[in-house]
């Protein structure tokens, strides 16, 4: 069901529409070919954290419409939470029998800065993608397809790495669903984060930490 809640004109969610998938796309050149992780992901957090401050000037009720909100706080972050825990029991199984479990304290600062860019990806994913396809004024398309969609766009994202790209797509699914019935990009970006720091270090054998912050300090 469409929310009525706030006007935004069709043209104005195709521009975040195609923002979105550039962002998306930068990702391919600034991360995969430049090897620019960290710079990529501060840029793309500056540029969104600016446009969401401009647009809320004007329009303040955008970030309740988005997601940004903390009145069903709770009641979404139990609704993800059995999930949440049952995929992280799952990541540790499959990284005993596949011997690619490197957990080490190298978590604990992603645990915290993780769901940052986190609320930034659903905010683009869920907020500015699956939100303005599914509020279109002009057209009426049907939740399964933008929730497949959504789902297969941010999994593509997250290529070359395969078991990234299906583990992705299927939590997007779940997110995307969950986010179209409440509507809360904090609880989103808390588990995404969560979930994907025990990703790395169970089942994808890869520091994140040392991807992020060892590139930055080479560059010093």
């Amino acid at each position: 069901m469409k929310d009525s809640s706030i006007h935004i004109p069709d043209r104005r969610r195709w521009f975040e529409i195609i923002a979105v998938c550039i962002t998306g796309f930068g990702k391919f050149i600034f991360m995969d070919l430049l090897n620019w992780r960290f710079i990529y992901i501060a840029m793309a957090c500056i540029f969104w954290i600016v446009y969401v401050v401009i647009r809320c000037r004007k329009e303040r009720a955008l970030l309740y419409y988005w997601g940004f909100r903390t009145d069903n706080f709770w009641k979404s972050f139990l609704t993800v939470l059995p999930f949440g825990l049952l995929s992280v029991f799952i990541f540790f199984v499959i990284g005993q029998y596949l011997g690619t479990n490197i957990m080490s304290w190298h978590i604990i600062p992603l645990l915290f800065l993780y769901p940052i860019w986190g609320c930034i990806q659903h905010f683009l994913m869920m907020g500015l993608l699956a939100g303005n396809l599914r509020d279109m004024e002009s057209q009426s398309i049907p939740g399964i397809l933008i929730v497949v969609f959504t789902s297969i766009l941010f999994s593509i994202v997250h290529f070359p790495f395969q078991l990234l790209v299906l583990g992705t797509f299927l939590l997007a699914i779940f997110y995307c669903i969950i986010y179209l019935k409440e509507k809360n990009l904090y609880v989103l970006g808390i588990f995404h984060g969560w979930l994907g720091a025990f990703f790395f270090y169970t089942v994808m054998e890869r520091d994140a930490f040392l991807e992020v912050f060892g590139k930055l300090s080479a560059l010093s």
